[in-house]
């Protein structure tokens, strides 16, 4: 009996906490690109059956709606702090980051046409779509780590500094962009 290739669950957090928002973004990367590996093991054994379906329009979802607002979310609250910081490894960082998410559109745009034609029923070319995946996942490995572990605590240490009126416009303005779509 085949494995079930589920969604996911999402962690709780609101716009009022806006770096626990998009950590928890990152956890629901993190997870997406699990299902993107299992959907491919699955494909061969399976094929393109109804769970092979379900996974890719999981994937589908979140890659081509909720990861843009979040590299909005990070372009608009993250990066801008960071290059403006007296440390230069902070300014690389944040040049990194928007490198790293045209190098994410990219891979995307070269994915999502395989995962789209997974959801109709049919299997893709297998050589090209496991290449499109693991560039994919390769991407995203560095640069969830140098969000994570620096990006996110210095831009959050650096907008707390400027006290909680600063979190609260940021979480403000994410939920008012999210409504406003």
């Amino acid at each position: 009996m085949p494995q079930p290739l589920p969604g996911f669950e999402s962690l709780a957090a609101t716009f009022e906490q806006p770096f626990e928002m998009l950590s928890a973004c990152h956890d629901r990367v993190r997870r997406s690109l699990q299902l993107l590996v299992r959907l491919q093991d699955h494909l061969l054994a399976h094929g393109a059956d109804d769970q092979a379906r379900q996974a890719a329009e999981d994937i589908v979802r979140y890659f081509g709606l909720a990861a843009p607002a979040h590299h909005e979310d990070e372009e608009r609250h993250v990066v801008p702090i960071l290059q403006i910081a007296d440390d230069v490894k902070l300014r690389k960082a944040a040049q990194q980051m928007l490198q790293d998410h045209a190098l994410i559109r990219s891979a995307w745009l070269e994915l999502a046409p395989f995962l789209q034609q997974i959801g109709t029923g049919s299997a893709p070319q297998r050589t090209g779509f496991a290449e499109a995946v693991d560039r994919f996942v390769r991407l995203h490995d560095d640069h969830l780590r140098l969000e994570d572990e620096l990006g996110f605590p210095e831009a959050r240490a650096r907008h707390e500094a400027q006290g909680p009126a600063a979190i609260a416009a940021i979480g403000g303005e994410m939920a008012r962009r999210r409504r406003a779509r």
